[in-house]
């Protein structure tokens, strides 16, 4: 026997799997019954659970590009190095 349930997703989410499971050959509902015979059959998760990656934000992105171009030799070691646009502007303007 048979029974209904219903799952809520995130839209994009969905058609972003449904289309991913379509190319391996299955649907959306006979992958989420695979999974849960999974369950039982292993008792635990069938799969490791990993958060996303990070995005980095704005300061930790500039200091990996910074890094990165330091570490390439683009930017030489005694460069003129400023925390923000004025006082970058301030810099150049000097007489």
């Amino acid at each position: 026997m048979t029974t209904a349930t219903t799952v809520r997703f995130d839209e994009k989410d969905k058609a972003e799997a449904t289309s991913l499971l379509a190319s391996m050959g299955l649907t959306l509902n006979a992958y989420l019954a695979l999974s849960v015979k999974q369950l039982l059959n292993q008792r635990r998760i069938p799969f490791d659970i990993v958060p996303p990656d990070p995005v980095p934000n704005e300061q930790t992105r500039r200091a990996i590009v910074a890094a990165a171009a330091e570490e390439a030799g683009l930017i030489a070691d005694d460069a003129r190095k400023f925390e923000d646009v004025d006082k970058a502007m301030d810099w150049l303007n000097e007489e």
